[in-house]
């Protein structure tokens, strides 16, 4: 055979592997596609949706603080002799703290006595003095009298040429004479009676001065305020402090724990949706009503043990942090609640209404949109885009895009593909139990942990301490302000 014909026959075989090749891949695929339109469909598990009455919570940090904080200094300057507080302890409205030394006080209060006592010695004598003036007011009185008599008759005689004239004379100089005694005597009047006015003034001064120096003794029992938590001594026994200027010194702090407030900064997407429930009328503004609210501390994972309600709305809304600050008030008789510490804080979001709840794991998510997979009466997927609300009973609200009456695929979904059909099984969804109640009401003002006529009475502190009493903002570092309604 020749070289050239043996190519050809290499050449020939060559093609008809490549040809049996290609009609072997081509049965193959036919086999494969036969088998994909045998295949039974995707079996999933479906759920109808929970409708149930529910109330969005939402939920915020805050962090407690005192509802009063009480510098304590002292109105007096001295020695401390005393120092009657463990550092820490709880202490009560009245409980003496510290005691400044009392012997230069008490030395005052003596000499002041001793001053008053003479006072009212030299207003007696004021007082005998301005009666005997009086007294002879009216013997000048009589004598002047009786010299006026004596001229009546002389000078009636002396027209009657019945009388010497050196005696009319006599008679006349007797009545001018009375008349000058006279003038003598109410000025002596007024004169006792100046000295009565100085020395009822003299002991008036002295009795202020006694009061005063009383007072500054009960001064150096400095007292507790306020009842609360008492901070360290910022200055031990046996120092010189100084007291009632701007400059007092600094002996401790106080801050009140029972009640406690919680301040949390609302954000604006929160704020104008409070609006917008306000003037619709499905709940009132913040400002009207004391919404409950429900706090958990940071180790507190089951629930929101602490219950307490709004009781204060910033008047305008932060512009560096675009969001608004709320306080609530919360009892804290166990001292459970420090302030400073960070809480949760869930307050009421929407009115009580009949929710869409399905569980979590059925939402799909793309880019911007959430998404779940419905299962139609001929058992076709259908992808419907829902709009989501915050967690409910454990399950997730659906506020837009469900009725609630759709079989929602559950489990299987990555396998569901929309206008496949699918195998369906039912598979009932069973809420959880939520940690906060399904309704609520505004607080009644009876609850209130400071009514309305004790707040003025709840800042007066007692007279013996010089206590800057504030109410606790600055202790929180982030700031805001508005209104929810």
């Amino acid at each position: 055979m020749s070289l050239v014909n043996a190519v050809l026959i290499q050449t020939l075989i060559g093609r008809a592997v490549v040809v049996v090749g290609l009609l072997g891949l081509i049965s193959g695929c036919n086999q494969t596609t036969a088998a994909k339109t045998q295949a039974p469909p995707v079996a999933v598990t479906a759920s109808v949706p929970v409708k149930m009455p529910i109330v969005e919570w939402d939920e915020y940090v805050g962090r407690l603080a005192p509802v009063e904080t009480v510098e304590v200094r002292a109105r007096v300057s001295g020695y401390l002799s005393s120092l009657n507080f463990r550092e820490g302890q709880l202490v009560k409205a009245g409980d003496v703290l510290i005691i400044i030394d009392q012997r230069p006080f008490q030395a005052a209060i003596n000499q002041n006595e001793a001053t008053l006592a003479s006072s009212k010695a030299q207003l007696i004598q004021a007082k005998s003095a301005a009666d005997e003036a009086e007294a002879e007011l009216k013997r000048v009185q009589i004598r002047r009298n009786l010299a006026q008599k004596n001229w009546d008759r002389s000078d009636r005689l002396r027209r009657e040429n019945a009388v010497a004239l050196e005696v009319f004379d006599a008679r006349e100089a007797e009545l001018a004479l009375a008349d000058s005694e006279l003038g003598v005597a109410a000025i002596k009047i007024k004169s006792a009676e100046s000295a009565v006015v100085a020395a009822e003034a003299n002991v008036g001064i002295a009795q202020s001065n006694l009061d005063l120096a009383k007072l500054n003794l009960e001064y150096t029992e400095i007292r507790a305020p306020i009842s609360g938590r008492i901070s360290y001594f910022n200055v031990t026994k046996g120092n010189l402090v100084s007291g009632g200027t701007n400059d007092s010194t600094l002996l401790t702090t106080i801050v009140s724990t029972d009640p406690i407030h919680c301040y949390f900064d609302t954000d604006e997407r929160a704020f104008l949706k409070y609006v917008r429930l306000a003037r619709e009328g499905q709940r009132k503004g913040l400002r009207e009503v004391r919404d409950p609210v429900y706090l958990a501390l940071a180790d507190e994972r089951d629930g929101f043990p602490h219950k307490g309600y709004t009781d204060f709305l910033e008047n305008r809304m932060d512009q560096e942090t675009g969001t608004i600050r709320t306080r609530a008030i919360l009892p804290n008789k166990d001292n459970e609640l420090t302030p400073g510490l960070f809480a949760r804080v869930r307050v009421p979001g929407s009115p009580r209404y009949d929710g869409i709840l399905i569980p979590d794991r059925a939402v799909g998510t793309d880019l911007a949109e959430k998404f779940v997979f419905v299962v139609d009466q001929d058992n076709k997927v259908r992808r419907q885009i829902i709009t989501l609300g915050p967690i409910s009973h454990g399950l997730r609200v659906v506020r837009t895009g469900l009725t609630g009456d759709e079989r929602v695929i559950v489990s299987g979904q990555q396998r569901a593909r929309p206008g496949e059909t699918v195998t369906v099984t039912l598979e009932e969804i069973v809420p959880g139990k939520e940690s906060l109640p399904d309704e609520y009401e505004p607080v009644p003002e009876s609850e209130w942990l400071i009514p309305k006529r004790e707040a003025a009475a709840n800042a007066e502190a007692q007279p013996n301490t010089a206590a800057t009493l504030s109410k606790s903002d600055d202790v929180i570092d982030t700031v805001a302000g508005g209104d929810l309604r």
